[in-house]
C-alpha cells in the first residue's frame, strides 16, 4: 500500500467549509484504493496571521515541505477586513506568494471544462458552447510582475510606484516545455499567448518558443496575443486546446474561463513544480460574504482532489470517476444556492458533497 503526506491549509472565509468536503472524499478514496493519506492540517492565510502574526508559520512552511502535496483551500478578507492587516503581511503577498516561491510551483494548470452537464451554467449561448468547452491554461506561476523588485515612495513631491517585470530564459523555456507537452497529451495544439508587439519579455517569450518548438513536431503552434484572445475566449473558446502563456496574462485570462463557464466555482487547478511537487487549490476567492453559511459549491476544491489523485499520486481512473461523480450530480439537477439557476434543486455544501460520496461509491472501484 502506497502512502502519502498531504498538507491540508483550509484558509479563509468559505475555505474551511469546502475543505471538509474534500477531506471526506479523500478517506473514502481511501477505502477504494491500496492507498493511505496522511492529512495535516495547518494555519495559512489571515486565520494564521491573527493566530500567530504571521500569514505563513514556520510550522505550516515545515509542514509543507514534508508533504507528498499541498490542498489548499481560499485565502483572504473582505477589504475593510483587509486593512486590519499590514499590506505586506496580508494573506495573498504574505502567505499565498511565498508559497509559490517555496515550493517553485512555476507551472499552473487551470481546466476550463464544462461538459454538457454544466453547459447551463454558462453565460455564452448554445450554438457558442457547442458540445462543450475542454481546455487548459498553462500560466507561469512564480516569475514576472508578480515577483519581481518592487519599490514605492516619494519623488519629487509626488507619490510613486515601480515595479518590474522580470524572466530569464530558464524561466520561459520550463513553462513552454509543460504547454508543449500537455498540448502533446491532447489535441496537438497549442495557442501562444503574448503581447510582443508592446512588451519585450514576449519578444524574449517568442524567440525562446521558437527554440522549443522543434522538439515537438507533432504539436502545431498558433500566436495569438492577450487581448485577441481575451475575446476570442468569449466568441469562440472551442477553437482553443492549451493555451500557455505568462503569470499575469494567465491571471486574467483563467478568471475569464472561470466567467465562461458561469462561476470561477467551477475551476479548479494545480501549481506543479519541479519533482511534482505540488499544490492545489480552487481559482476562486474565500467569498467572506457567504462565509458560513453552508452555500459554497464544493466543486473546485474537490476538482482539486481529482487533479491531486492524478498528477501526483498516478491515481488517473480514480481521478476520472470522481469527475463524473461530481458531474452526475448537477446532470441530476443539484446545486447550491451560490451556483443556482433556474429550476436547479438547492441543496448544502455538505449535501453537495455527500451527493459526490454517494456517486463515487457507486462507480466501479480502480483495478489494482
Amino acid at each position: 500500500m502506497k502512502q502519502y503526506k498531504i498538507a491540508l491549509l483550509p484558509g479563509d472565509g468559505i475555505g474551511p467549509e469546502i475543505m471538509k468536503e474534500a477531506v471526506k472524499v479523500l478517506k473514502l478514496v481511501q477505502e477504494r484504493n491500496p492507498v493511505a493519506f496522511e492529512l495535516n492540517e495547518v494555519p495559512f492565510g489571515a486565520v494564521a496571521y491573527f493566530a500567530t502574526g504571521d500569514a505563513f508559520p514556520e510550522a505550516t512552511k515545515l509542514a509543507c515541505d514534508q508533504a507528498d502535496a499541498v490542498l489548499k483551500g481560499t485565502i483572504g478578507l473582505s477589504h475593510e477586513e483587509s486593512k486590519k492587516i499590514p499590506v505586506d503581511k496580508q494573506p495573498e503577498r504574505g502567505a499565498l506568494l511565498p508559497l509559490r516561491k517555496r515550493l517553485n510551483t512555476y507551472a499552473n494548470f487551470r481546466p476550463v471544462y464544462l461538459p454538457k452537464e454544466l453547459a447551463h451554467f454558462s453565460p455564452l449561448r448554445p450554438e457558442v458552447v457547442g458540445e462543450g468547452i475542454d481546455l487548459m491554461i498553462i500560466r507561469e506561476l512564480v516569475g514576472g510582475l508578480y515577483f519581481g523588485q518592487k519599490e514605492r515612495g516619494i519623488k519629487n513631491g509626488k507619490r510613486f510606484v515601480n515595479e518590474m517585470l522580470e524572466y530569464d530564459e530558464d524561466q520561459i523555456r520550463q513553462i513552454l516545455i509543460v504547454g508543449f507537452e500537455t498540448a502533446k497529451k491532447r489535441r496537438k495544439l497549442l495557442h501562444n499567448i503574448h503581447k510582443s508587439n508592446v512588451l519585450l519579455s514576449s519578444v524574449l517569450w517568442n524567440e525562446i518558443l521558437e527554440e522549443v518548438a522543434p522538439s515537438y513536431p507533432e504539436v502545431e503552434v498558433r500566436h495569438m496575443l492577450v487581448d485577441a484572445a481575451a475575446t476570442a475566449l468569449c466568441l469562440n473558446p472551442c477553437q482553443f486546446d492549451v493555451m500557455v502563456m505568462e503569470n499575469m496574462f494567465g491571471d486574467i485570462l483563467s478568471d475569464q474561463g472561470g466567467g465562461i463557464l458561469g462561476s470561477l466555482g467551477l475551476m479548479p487547478s494545480a501549481c506543479m513544480g519541479p519533482n511534482r511537487k505540488a499544490y492545489y487549490e480552487p481559482s476562486h476567492g474565500s467569498a467572506p460574504d457567504i462565509a458560513g453559511q453552508g452555500i459554497a459549491n464544493p466543486y473546485s476544491m474537490i476538482g482539486s482532489v481529482a487533479m491531486m489523485l492524478d498528477m501526483s499520486f498516478g491515481l488517473t481512473e480514480e481521478a476520472q470517476n470522481l469527475w463524473g461523480a461530481m458531474k452526475s450530480v448537477f446532470a441530476a439537477g443539484f446545486t447550491t444556492p451560490d451556483l443556482k439557476r433556474g429550476g436547479d434543486k438547492l441543496i448544502s455544501t455538505a449535501a453537495f458533497g455527500d451527493k459526490v460520496l454517494e456517486a463515487l461509491a457507486k462507480s466501479p472501484k480502480p483495478k489494482v
